[in-house]
């Protein structure tokens, strides 16, 4: 009677990186094919996500915007996975992945709308292929099981890419959506953002397994653990996951080892109960902004002045967007009522009059 040598299992999954801390290539195999301008806009959609990220938790913080996630540190798992997709692929984020939505075509008014709770900031324009994004953790991964599962009954040559954290990792509907998606394989890509600390649980304390990739070999899909700090290795990654999805060669789980420098959410969460700052100033020496500006800076691709213009150009922004979602009119209650069904039932025709009637005073 034989039994699995579990080191054997890990060895396969060992972190791919492109780019270390210091900007320096360290696998040449490994560099994907981006043109200067490609590599100069993922480092401006990274600049500005950042400055995004620091004006959402003061606007947060002023009442201004609801439920936010902040995404510090994450942005080259975000960012460069989501630079891979094509416009006619299929998003599906959780509740931190509102960026990754933004450059798939998301108006930013319609984000901080959604911060807020307003029904027009789930109203996604049709020619945005993504669904809004999940709060129930690891929903999202049978969710886009199933939208892969139609992509390829239609004969499209597109994916249906997912986020989730490492807690998703532990949950019922994370297995499910792995196992479906290998069962009929579909052209999915599955990336498990892991920030080590779900919204406070160590990740050792969630599963044995070393790594989160390995999980999909009992789904009997592709797993590669990546560098998340690395956009190069990140783009790599998603870039080969998505051509051997399209190419039937079924789909991908990948994790990306990452770090959130904030909270879970803006809702109270207090990191330093359960991280320590050791660990902190470690992760901020991988900080994906500084280690992505190394390398462009000695290709001649970015300078300050390149970087002063893109913090201007995203504070610009986030004020105009701000400013129309202030203007947008308050959420009613006869709103959320008319917008259920197509057909009301009984019950909520008479909430509607009764509701109208009190907006009308």
């Amino acid at each position: 009677m034989s039994t699995i040598n579990y080191s054997d299992v890990e060895k396969q999954f060992e972190t791919l990186q492109v780019l270390n801390t210091d900007g320096e290539i360290v696998n040449k195999d490994a560099v994907p094919d981006l043109s200067d301008e490609q590599l100069t806009e993922l480092m401006r959609r990274m600049v500005y996500t950042r400055i995004w990220d620091q004006r959402a938790i003061s606007l947060n913080r002023q009442g201004r915007l609801g439920f936010y996630a902040p995404v510090a540190g994450q942005e080259a798992s975000m960012l460069a996975s989501q630079f891979a997709l094509e416009k006619e692929d299929w998003l599906l984020p959780s509740y931190r992945d509102i960026p990754q939505l933004v450059f798939h075509g998301l108006p930013l008014t319609k984000a901080f709308l959604y911060s807020r709770g307003h029904f027009v900031g789930g109203q996604i324009p049709d020619d945005v292929h993504a669904l809004m994004p999940q709060i129930i953790i690891a929903a999202q991964c049978t969710q886009a099981a199933g939208v892969a599962l139609g992509l390829k009954k239609r004969g499209k040559k597109n994916i249906a890419l997912t986020y989730f954290g490492d807690g998703a990792t532990s949950q019922g509907d994370f297995y499910e959506g792995i196992n479906y998606a290998g069962a009929y394989n579909v052209p999915a890509v599955f990336i498990s953002q892991n920030n080590h600390f779900a919204i406070s649980v160590p990740v050792e304390k969630q599963t044995k397994a070393k790594t989160l990739a390995q999980k999909a070999i009992a789904a009997g899909i592709n797993g590669i653990q990546v560098d998340g700090m690395d956009p190069l290795a990140v783009y790599a990654a998603t870039k080969t996951a998505r051509e051997n999805a399209v190419a039937g060669e079924g789909p991908t789980l990948i994790e990306t080892l990452t770090y959130r420098y904030g909270p879970h959410t803006m809702a109270g969460d207090d990191p330093t109960r359960y991280r320590t700052e050791e660990l902190d100033n470690e992760w901020e020496l991988k900080d994906p902004l500084i280690r992505f500006r190394k390398y462009l800076e000695g290709k001649n691709l970015w300078s300050k002045d390149e970087e002063e213009k893109t913090v201007e150009q995203a504070k610009e922004d986030i004020k105009a967007a701000i400013k129309e979602a202030d203007q947008t009119p308050k959420q009613k209650v006869t709103d959320l009522i008319n917008i259920m069904n197509e057909q009301l039932p009984n019950n909520l025709r008479e909430q509607l009059e009764e509701y109208r009637e009190k907006e009308s005073k």
